[in-house]
């Protein structure tokens, strides 16, 4: 049986990259545009693996991720941030390290910049969901 993998992003062509790369790779994909609807379809769904990016209409993938990390029967799913959040500088990392500093939720299982090392992002995937 094929893992399900939920793709959160509001920008359609990543969404449509993602998806291309992840069945490439032998994955299925759902998609949400956004925050809630991404809520909705991991009740909803119950992914093996959820990429999510931050900046989103709606809600963002930051509450998003505080309410699933936060939810008994969810917070174990796995979380790949995709992002083009960048800090001053041009830091592609700085909201890695923003998430792994609060003490609210437990950082994510893996963070790609955006544009995205595809190698390495299903390297990443095929990591997580072996177990």
């Amino acid at each position: 049986m094929k893992k399900k993998i939920l793709i959160v992003d509001d920008e359609p062509d990543i969404v449509s990259y993602l998806e291309m790369v992840l069945q490439d790779s032998g994955f299925e994909t759902m998609t949400a545009g956004n925050g809630n609807e991404a809520m909705e379809a991991v009740k909803r769904e119950r992914p093996d693996l959820v990429t999510l990016d931050i900046t989103m209409p709606e809600a963002s993938g930051t509450r998003f991720y505080k309410e699933l990390r936060t939810d008994p029967d969810l917070s174990t799913i796995p979380v790949i941030i995709v992002t083009a959040v960048t800090g001053l500088g041009g830091d592609k990392y700085a909201y890695e390290k923003f998430i792994s500093n609060r003490r609210l939720v437990p950082a994510p299982e893996a963070f790609f910049p955006k544009p995205i090392d595809r190698e390495a992002f299903v390297e990443a995937v095929k990591g997580l969901l072996a177990a």
